[in-house]
């Protein structure tokens, strides 16, 4: 399956599973500075989980969730379609050592069991079903994926609750403090550049049956609050979902679009879209296209991921819009 149909049906499923708007704070727990000290959370569907200590065993069933296992210094020993983890995301590297478990929507509940994990981290995406047949084999943490109320306080949320069962709340403390410190760094960068206020359009896109699909990256998607932080305006007027805030259009629908700048990722599995546009006249007839203002990002960012994709991200559009 294409990636852009596997985040498409992500970002479907999501806005049927999840519900606008609930800030989730993890409750108290003991210090797990003492290794083996128990651990109680509470997760995004207020559920408590309860550990006997910092999780080690650790099966991650979705890619942001991987990353941030990642980033916390815990390499999982489960994850969910690796050569795709790996084609898309760059921040959060795996040392080879995970098995798959399977495709993100369907993990394989035979392969979970015979890695005895002590911890499954999974997301409001899978359906209840699965999640309550994954309690069945180990604990588990269900994060909230996206929020397009507050989706950059959801990852670092997200990064925090993971921390939180494996023992490595400084780490998480670090990559936050990393991603603060990158857009100041990069609001400064741009500032000095000309650009505070620029009209910046995120999207993605692909190609099926010869035609381009793009789905802009709403205001309320993670990397156009992003950029919103860095002193950057989205022109998108379309309202996205209320989950991932992500919406859908076409190449006649960018004739409307009052940007500066067009920012897109793709991958070099699935293919850069706009070669597909290459000889297109509306295309070729837009401001930000004849002014040579479009700008493809490094492969391996990703879109829905973590603290540590997120100050990936930053470094790359900043880069990209003041060279």
């Amino acid at each position: 399956m294409k990636i852009h149909k596997v985040l498409a049906a992500t970002a479907a499923l999501a806005i049927l599973m999840t519900g606008c708007g609930t800030t989730e704070e993890p409750a108290a727990s003991p210090s797990s500075a003492g290794a083996g000290e128990a651990i109680s959370l509470t997760d995004s569907r207020g559920a408590e989980v309860k550990l006997d200590g910092p999780a080690k065993r650790v099966v991650g069933t979705e890619w942001n969730v991987v990353e941030n296992l990642t980033t916390l210094g815990v390499q999982p020993v489960g994850v969910a379609d690796i050569k795709g983890y790996s084609a898309w995301v760059k921040a959060g590297t795996l040392d080879g050592s995970a098995t798959d478990i399977g495709t993100r929507g369907e993990p394989s509940f035979d392969t979970i069991a015979s890695l005895d994990p002590d911890l499954i981290v999974a997301t409001a995406d899978l359906p209840e079903a699965v999640i309550t047949q994954l309690e069945d084999l180990a604990p588990v943490v269900v994060l909230k994926s996206a929020d397009a109320s507050r989706q950059i306080d959801q990852a670092k949320d997200n990064l925090k609750l993971v921390a939180k069962a494996t023992g490595t709340e400084a780490k998480a403390d670090e990559a936050v403090a990393a991603f603060d410190a990158a857009v100041a760094k990069g609001k400064a960068a741009l500032e000095t550049a000309g650009l505070a206020g620029s009209r910046v359009a995120f999207a993605d896109g692909w190609v099926a049956d010869g035609k381009v699909s793009i789905r802009p990256f709403a205001k309320g998607s993670l990397l156009t609050d992003i950029n919103t932080e860095l002193g950057l305006v989205t022109p998108w007027t379309m309202k996205g979902d209320p989950a991932y805030g992500l919406a859908s259009t076409d190449v006649e629908g960018l004739t409307s679009l009052d940007a500066d700048s067009f920012v897109y990722i793709t991958n070099s599995v699935d293919g850069d879209f706009t070669e597909e546009l290459a000889g297109n006249a509306v295309w070729k007839s837009l401001p930000f296209v004849k002014s040579g203002k479009v700008h493809r990002l490094e492969d391996g960012i990703w879109m829905f991921g973590g603290p540590a994709s997120m100050t990936q991200y930053v470094d790359a559009i900043v880069a990209a819009l003041t060279k």
